[in-house]
Parts: structure tokens; sequence; C-alpha cells
């Protein structure tokens, strides 16, 4: 009999609230564009099959993915395909957009709030959301009434459990008031680090998760840019770290994970995602990938095993004020990518 040679991956509690997912999730935006061209509707399907079936059951999506709600309807033909009991499936809401890629207003008004899931619900053809996210925080609409819509929806049985993306520490507080929050999407990564000083420790204290989105830097530790050419389509182009002087600049850092990796045996995108994998149980990243080999390499990163000692001399090759340029399009305003890259800081804008 063959050898079983794939890698067990961890199942964690997410939140304090019930909610158990795999210790490393998916993250599905990828697959309809942003980062590459769309892959055709079979491949996408296959790589979702293909993830579940290496024990990855956290996958995650949105509305405002992919030109005409395509990632949404892609993942609901992909779970058609899957035991749904055995899916945690997150989406999210809130960023109103006419086409794929246009920054939009933010809105998350309780009227808003019910016919995006009703949409979401009906296109990903599913009776329920296991975590339904506010994608970004409406700054014109308080908290309060926004998570009220959202408690309403959880009693009515069709979502589970609530999440916020990109808050701030205060909607954050107000928000779990009204309702507990299980979790909180944010930037994460060894060149992202916004959220450590005060969103972790507030999230370890109200106990609430944290999904790392971009672990890898939107693939920069992945040799995106550095051994790998960015697509002239692709949404990076628009982020300053990835342009002209900045990116020169920024190639240093790959270099320094490269050569760490040789000393961990691993590749540099392993060392990079175990690194975010290191730092905490209640620590769950969603890197996407459009590709089967990079999907088997992100699964990889759990045989890493990192003290805390490890830990820090892998974060301190990139010393955070070394980086060159904002993490996301936040001094692009209104750009044509924005709505995937709002600072960590709500925004009634699209960014």
């Amino acid at each position: 009999m063959a050898e079983d040679k794939r890698v067990l991956i961890p199942r964690v509690k997410l939140g304090s609230q019930g909610l158990e997912v795999s210790k490393l999730g998916f993250g599905c935006m990828g697959l309809s564009g942003a980062y590459n061209d769309p892959v055709p509707e079979e491949a996408g399907i296959s790589i979702i099959k293909y993830a579940f079936d290496q024990g990855i059951t956290f996958f995650d999506t949105s509305d405002v993915y992919g030109a005409n709600n395509a990632n949404e309807l892609l993942i609901g033909k992909a779970l058609k395909q899957l035991p749904r009991e055995k899916v945690q499936l997150a989406t999210k809401f809130g960023i109103v957009r006419s086409g794929w890629g246009r920054a939009q207003v933010i809105k998350g008004t309780p009227e808003y709030v019910r016919s995006c899931c009703e949409a979401s619900l009906k296109r990903l053809d599913v009776d329920y959301i296991d975590l339904y996210y506010q994608h970004r925080v409406d700054t014109t609409v308080p908290i309060e009434d926004t998570v009220g819509e959202l408690k309403k929806l959880v009693e009515e049985g069709k979502i589970k459990y609530i999440g916020l993306s990109e808050a701030s520490p205060d909607t954050i507080r107000r928000a779990h008031a009204v309702h507990p929050i299980t979790c909180i999407q944010m930037e994460w990564s060894l060149w992202t680090r916004d959220i450590e000083e005060e969103i972790v420790p507030l999230c370890r204290e109200l106990g609430i998760g944290i999904v790392p989105y971009s672990p890898l830097g939107r693939g920069f530790f992945g040799g995106k840019g550095v051994v790998e050419s960015v697509p002239a389509n692709s949404f990076l182009v628009s982020i300053p770290r990835f342009q002209g002087e900045n990116f020169d600049r920024n190639k240093i850092f790959y270099s320094r994970i490269e050569k760490l990796a040789e000393k961990y045996e691993c590749s540099p995108t392993q060392l990079a995602l175990s690194w975010v994998l290191h730092q905490g149980q209640d620590v769950v990243p969603i890197p996407g990938t459009t590709k089967i080999k990079n999907l088997d390499s992100n699964i990889g990163s759990l045989k890493v095993k990192l003290t805390k000692e490890d830990l820090k001399e892998i974060a301190d090759v990139i010393p955070i004020n070394e980086v060159a340029g904002a993490r996301t399009g936040e001094t692009l305003g209104r750009s044509s990518w924005n709505f995937a890259n709002t600072p960590a800081k709500d925004s009634k804008t699209a960014t």
C-alpha cells in the first residue's frame, strides 16, 4: 500500500462561540481574477475540491469578488460536490460596486445587510452561511445597527457566526457588545504587522479569532515580482510596495527570507506562512492560489516547526520601519483596485 504523505491539517476553535475550522484556510478571491486572469470554472472547482481532500475545510469568499459575483457562484457550484456539513463557508458584504475592481462606497445599513445575505445565500445555493463578515465598516451607520441586523440573521438561522474585516478597536468593542464577534479578518504577514499592537491583544481579551488575509504579503513571499513576474492586469501594480524604487528596496526582504529558509529546510513561502501560523492557535490564515503546486507548498508550511526564538529571528530580518511603500492602495485614493486595499481602520470608502 502506498504511503499517505498528506500533511495532517489540525482543527482549531476560531473564536469562543464554537466555530471549528481547519488551521489553514483557503482564500478564494484569486480564482476569479485580481492577481491573475480568472481560472476556468472547472479548474476552480477542482482546486477547491483538492484543498478539501487535503484537509482544508475553511473557504473564504465575498460578494465583491469576481465580475458579476463570479466567486460566490463558483464556490456554490464547488460546494455541491462536497459534504456541506464538513465545510466552513465564509463570505462578506458591505462593498457596493458596479463592476469588478471599481472602487465604490461602503454600505452597512440594516436593509442592505439583509438584502446582501439573501443574495449570497441564493448565489451560493446554501441554507446558511457559517461565517458572515462585514467586509468594510460603514462609518456613516452606527455599528450597533449593522450588527443588530446580523444578530437577527443569526437568530433566523441564515448565518451562524459574525465577523468583521478591517475594523478599528473601538468598532470591534462596540460590535461585540451587541453580539459576540467570532473573528476579525485583517492583513497580517511578515511585512504587514499593524494589528499586533492593538487588534491582536483586543481579540484575545474578547475571545475573538484572527483570520489573516494576504499572509504571504500578496504573494511577495512566494516570489511574486522577484522570481515570478507580475501580470500587467494584476491589482498588485497599484500597490506601492510593488512599485518602482519601493519594490527595488523591498526585494532584499525576499532574499533574506530565502536565505533563512535554507536553515529551516523549507521554501521561503513555507517559512513566511509558518511564521503566521505560529502566531497562535486562534490565528487561521487564508492564503489563496490558482495552482495545485502552490497549494501543496502552503499546506507543507504546517510541517515547519518554529520556537519563540525562531519566530523572533525570522521577524527581525524584516524591520517594519524599513519596508518601503504603503501596504495597500491607501495612498491611491479611489484607485481601480481600492476595494481590496483598506488600511487597518474603519473607512466609508471602498478601499
